[in-house]
């Protein structure tokens, strides 16, 4: 992947994700995510939004599913990915260029909010190559049961710490 633009961005889902599938059979999710700069104006003693930016985002395969399951309108986000330029020609005959950040990576900010992980037994990943395969389908692990401390045990683990 020499040579493409990777960024990270840090915003806030515009709407819900939408998941279609190409003629292809591949599933990909559609979002926007509205990142907003804040700065300090010491003048005022308060916080101003700069001018927002509104990334168009598309998620492919699994990454697509899950992020239709996992995410809504105004969580925030973190993503990661790859941007990709197109260029197309419009209705009225007028040539346009879209930038879009195709995801690799993506997952709720906690900096202001919490979250429940639910981890995915692997299906449609197969070798150390990037190659995918099988039929892509994931079901979530059955939960094992946690050993529980004793009561009085100030430093026995919480009953719902997640497996990683």
């Amino acid at each position: 992947m020499a040579g493409e633009t990777v960024i990270t961005i840090v915003g806030n889902l515009t709407a819900d994700p939408e998941l279609r599938t190409t003629s292809a059979g591949a599933q990909v999710a559609s979002f926007t995510i509205a990142s907003t700069p804040r700065t300090w104006n010491r003048s005022t003693n308060q916080f101003e939004d700069g001018q927002a930016l509104f990334m168009r985002c598309s998620a492919w395969r699994d990454l697509a599913e899950h992020c239709v399951q996992s995410l809504g309108k105004g969580m925030r986000v973190i993503a990661q990915g790859r941007l990709q330029q197109r260029s197309y020609q419009a209705q009225d005959g007028s040539n346009r260029t879209a930038i879009e950040l195709q995801v690799d990576e993506i997952g709720p900010s906690l900096k202001y909010a919490t979250a429940q992980v639910q981890k995915m037994q692997s299906g449609g990943y197969q070798g150390g190559n990037g190659g995918f395969g099988g039929n892509g389908y994931q079901q979530p692990q059955q939960a094992r049961q946690q050993p529980q401390a004793p009561a009085d045990d100030p430093w026995g683990a919480p009953a719902g710490e997640p497996d990683f």
